[in-house]
């Protein structure tokens, strides 16, 4: 696949590095470096998402959307009155 890719003066520097070192083109290069960071899993962490109970919904949340659609119907009726 052919594709154009910006890379900031740092990242390119690393490329052309390893052009040097290996004798390769800039693609190899640039192929064979993303390949070496997506294997190597480096500064990839497990997200994990803390959870608290929030006690019992205040209204009923089959009808969250028909709520907030009146919510921001009133919302929108009372900038009507202050502003007239």
């Amino acid at each position: 696949m052919r594709t154009t890719v910006t890379l900031e003066s740092d990242t390119e520097q690393i490329v052309r590095q390893r052009m040097t070192e290996r004798r390769v083109s800039f693609k190899q290069a640039l192929n064979d470096l993303v390949r070496e960071g997506r294997a190597s899993g480096e500064g990839l962490r497990q997200f994990k998402t803390t959870t608290r109970p929030m006690g019992r919904a205040k209204v009923d949340l089959d009808k969250a959307l028909r709520l907030a659609s009146e919510l921001e119907d009133s919302e929108r009726a009372k900038r009507r009155e202050s502003a007239s």
